[in-house]
């Protein structure tokens, strides 16, 4: 098993910047991506970013290009969400999940390749 734990989430004001962590433990993956989602009040969790266990290749949802940016520590352990020019509509809970995956280069987008997940954290932003 993984558990993912997820810290920096908080209230902040439009245009403002957050940096959300997650930390990975339990069993160690040969080889997974990383990645972020969210859930506003009454929609559907939706794709934020994602990174590959290579590091390179991440991959974005359109409404956060440009402005967000993931990454990963170097011990594999660990992933980073950086939001910048925080928007009122980015208010969510926002998680982190692992997915196992066949190459370091994949970039899951669904929440069905996924296969672990962190309680999440939320994120309000204040117009």
């Amino acid at each position: 098993q993984v558990q993912l734990v997820e810290s920096g989430g908080g209230l902040v004001q439009a245009g403002d910047s957050l940096r959300l962590s997650c930390a990975a433990s339990g069993q160690t993956l040969s080889s997974n991506a990383m990645g972020w989602f969210r859930q506003a009040p009454g929609k559907e969790r939706e794709f934020v970013a994602a990174v590959p266990w290579s590091g390179r290749n991440t991959r974005y949802a359109d409404s956060v290009k440009g402005r967000f940016t993931i990454s990963r520590g170097n011990d594999k352990k660990t992933v980073y969400l950086q939001m910048n020019s925080l928007k009122p509509e980015d208010t969510a809970v926002y998680y982190c999940a692992a997915a196992v995956t066949r190459t370091i280069w994949t970039t899951p987008a669904t929440t069905d390749e996924y296969h672990y997940w962190g309680q999440g954290t939320q994120v309000t932003v204040s117009s």
